[in-house]
């Protein structure tokens, strides 16, 4: 399997979200580790997700694109959760947080989306201001126009890249943030002096690629961070990326090897609606 899954609930009504103030392009980080370490250990978060901590630094991710507790904060595809578990309480008080993920439309879809919703009903004191909306191929209506202050997404670039949508994506990253919003993204990197058309197979994308993609979406370049980058990573497995963990899909071949890898080497970038 090469498509990471995507996974949400059904979409739902959402209110009108009050005011809040622009996030000026090169602000200066405003999460202190205090105010997310906590949640990082929390009941919500299962432990085979706090053990990918050493490879995915959320505390240093969310500092670095500049995530403050009074956010509207829309997720873009957020799977089985992993940013979910930190993002949703974290926001929950003070803040609105939008999960926006793939239209349940088919049979796997179905079943993810009812995945995903079990997970949210199983914590309500998480969870219970979580706002679900759809996103996908061809369904983009992942936040009202102009209200989010920051779009994330993790690890999901090359799927909308290999499914030809990435375009259409980033317009509705766009559409839904507000002049001075952040688009935040971290990406599995492929060396810039690998061939192109690997960005189509291995679930790696080139820094110059997701550039390319959010400048002509309108969205400035801010500043990137070697926060997740991973020097082990060689780039050319037999299965792409997903030969490396946490997939391993070659199963017991070379695991150990692989694990001594680690996670991928991935790219963390920051852009602004001018």
């Amino acid at each position: 399997m090469r498509l990471l899954p995507i996974v949400l609930a059904p979409a739902v009504a959402v209110t009108a979200l009050a005011p809040a103030a622009a996030v000026p392009a090169m602000r200066a980080p405003q999460l202190a580790e205090a105010d997310i370490g906590p949640l990082l250990d929390g009941p919500q978060r299962s432990a085979a997700n706090r053990a990918r901590d050493a490879y995915r630094h959320p505390v240093e991710t969310l500092k670095f694109f500049g995530l403050k507790p009074t956010m509207t904060v829309v997720e873009i595809t957020p799977s089985g959760g992993w940013y979910t578990e930190i993002l949703a309480p974290f926001l929950r008080d003070r803040g609105t947080y939008f999960a926006a993920g793939s239209f349940p439309g088919t049979e796997g879809g179905a079943k993810a989306v009812a995945k995903f919703k079990a997970k949210l009903d199983a914590d309500p004191g998480s969870y219970m201001n979580v706002k679900t909306t759809v996103f996908g191929k061809g369904h983009y209506d992942i936040a009202p126009a102009g209200s989010a202050d920051m779009v994330l997404t993790f690890r999901n670039i090359h799927n909308f890249y290999i499914g030809g949508y990435a375009p259409d994506a980033f317009n509705a990253f766009f559409a839904a943030l507000k002049h001075g919003g952040i688009l935040g993204i971290e990406e599995h990197r492929l060396p810039e002096d690998k061939p192109d058309v690997m960005q189509k197979t291995s679930g790696y994308m080139k820094v110059s690629a997701v550039k390319a993609l959010a400048e002509a979406a309108g969205f400035k370049f801010v500043a990137a961070s070697p926060v997740n980058a991973n020097p082990k990573d060689t780039h050319d497995y037999p299965k792409g990326v997903w030969t490396l963990p946490p997939t391993y899909e070659e199963g017991d071949t070379d695991r150990a090897k692989y694990s001594a890898i680690g996670e991928s080497d991935r790219m963390t970038l920051k852009f602004v609606k001018p």
